[in-house]
């Protein structure tokens, strides 16, 4: 293995838009979903999940604009480092790479609870190794490999959510169901509580919506191993967002019509009662009796994706890292295929780790790694709408046309500075259960807001460390000679 050498050009486009679209459609929506409709009701889980589709499209131009003309696999880092302050680079690197680190253990964690809905007693070590031998496996051959098994997964996953959507509508007409009759759209009726539980259910179910459409910025990750960026970047983008859109809307407004927000099994959200997932129980009122099975292995596919893609992540922006100094040197090596093997044993070791943390203390370390990657979503939306805002600012200070940008977000000012503003209320918001009852939660509200600090302190560290000063607008660097790349 070479410390020099340049990651492989080998994803297509088909490969990126299945990729993104497999990064946020999962559990959030085939086992979620319910609770949102349960916590706030079939209008206003449709109201929160519409409402966050619109952040996601900005947030997704803005990181097109800059992944089209700067295809890099460790995009936000380096976008920040050019274009904010390398501090800011570097712990948005590092914050990235730790959340999902821990999505490989919370994935692990998930396919053994699912294997055991067919082998209950198995030992949950067996499985974890199994999967996360799989995981390594997909990513350690090529980034081909990657793409093509994360196209097949997000295939399925799709296939699930178009077959589920026809199902429902067609019960919704009265078509297929119990008796053929109506379902109609009753639940959205003013006299059925479409918006129960108020305008803090209703940010409940906006925050989580938030979780749900997590992934979706994979697309700028894959970016820097794209065989052609400038064309197949924006075609992506425009497909990505539309599917998923009508995907997740179309699957909670069915969801929303075809059970009630009192149905008392929406209230498990648990990988380990799949018969309880809002989709089982649609298909088993449309005469599918082989739901809960099928569904089982749908979302078992989905787990490996996630955490295929959660290993593909993070072991390209640690390699990123290494490259740009901010990491050990050892970890920017490359095999001859191209593939960051040291990056990619240290990260799938990380996983392991926090997996074999939750076997122990009753999984306490665990759970605070978790709460603590709770907020390191939002916080790289949050560095790619800084980013993007001060790239395009740069880019017309310093005498360049927007025109002549591969893709141009046709928002900007006002997505990139909406983005921020909405992500930056949300993560505020992560407490207010702690903070709803008549007692304050201290536990719940440390835990909500953990990785807030942790993020700072790695911030501070390095600028005060290294004296860093935000980039003057006039020295922004867009030599895109001078970064990590791909060939």
């Amino acid at each position: 293995m070479k410390p020099e050498g340049q990651l492989k050009r080998g994803l297509k486009a088909r490969h990126m838009t299945m990729i993104s679209l497999g990064g946020s459609i999962g559990t959030g929506l085939f086992l979620a979903s319910g609770g949102a409709i349960h916590s706030a009701g079939a209008g206003g889980a449709l109201l929160a999940y519409l409402a966050i589709s619109v952040i996601v499209y900005f947030l997704m131009t803005s990181l097109g604009e800059m992944a089209a003309f700067m295809p890099v696999s460790g995009s936000f880092s380096t976008y920040a480092n050019r274009f904010v302050d390398p501090a800011l680079g570097f712990a948005l690197g590092w914050n990235y790479w730790f959340n999902w680190a821990i999505t490989i253990a919370a994935e692990l964690s998930a396919a053994s609870l699912i294997m055991k809905y067919w082998f209950p007693g198995s030992p949950a070590l067996l499985w974890c190794a199994l999967y996360l031998a799989l995981m390594f496996l997909i990513n350690y051959f090529s980034v081909r490999s990657y793409g093509e098994s994360e196209y097949w997964f997000s295939f399925l996953k799709v296939a699930t959510v178009i077959v589920f959507i026809v199902v429902g509508l067609l019960m919704i007409a009265g078509i297929m169901g119990d008796g053929a009759k109506p379902a109609g759209l009753s639940h959205y009726a003013a006299g059925n509580s479409p918006f129960h539980g108020g305008f803090m259910a209703l940010l409940g179910v906006f925050m989580a919506a938030g979780f749900s459409f997590q992934g979706t910025e994979l697309i700028g990750i894959t970016a820097g191993e794209s065989e052609n960026p400038g064309r197949t970047v924006p075609k992506a983008i425009r497909q990505v967002f539309w599917r998923i859109l009508l995907f997740y809307i179309l699957a909670i407004f069915v969801i929303g019509a075809l059970i009630s927000y009192n149905d008392p099994v929406l209230l498990s959200g648990d990988v380990d009662k799949i018969a309880m997932s809002p989709f089982t129980i649609v298909f088993r009122n449309a005469g599918l009796a082989v739901a809960a099975s099928v569904m089982n292995a749908i979302i078992l596919t989905s787990v490996l994706s996630a955490g295929s893609s959660g290993m593909y992540a993070s072991t390209r922006m640690l390699w990123t890292l290494a490259k740009e100094g901010s990491a050990p040197r050892w970890l920017g090596g490359l095999d001859r295929r191209g593939v960051p093997v040291a990056s990619l044993v240290v990260t799938a070791a990380i996983g392991m780790l926090a997996f074999l943390a939750s076997l122990f203390g009753d999984g306490v370390v665990y759970t605070w790694l978790l709460n603590a990657s709770g907020m390191c979503g939002f916080l790289a939306w949050v560095g790619i709408a800084v980013s993007h805002y001060r790239f395009r600012k740069a880019y017309v200070l310093q005498g360049h046309d927007p025109e002549r940008l591969p893709y141009r977000a046709r928002w900007f000012p006002f997505g990139p500075i909406a983005a921020f503003v909405v992500c930056v209320l949300v993560m505020i918001g992560q407490g207010y259960a702690a903070l709803s009852g008549g007692t304050i939660d201290w536990t719940g509200l440390i835990a909500a807001y953990i990785g807030l600090p942790i993020f700072a302190v790695v911030f501070l560290v390095y600028k005060i460390k290294h004296r860093t000063r935000i980039v003057p607008l006039d020295q922004c660097d867009f030599d895109v000679q001078q970064i990590p790349s791909a060939k």
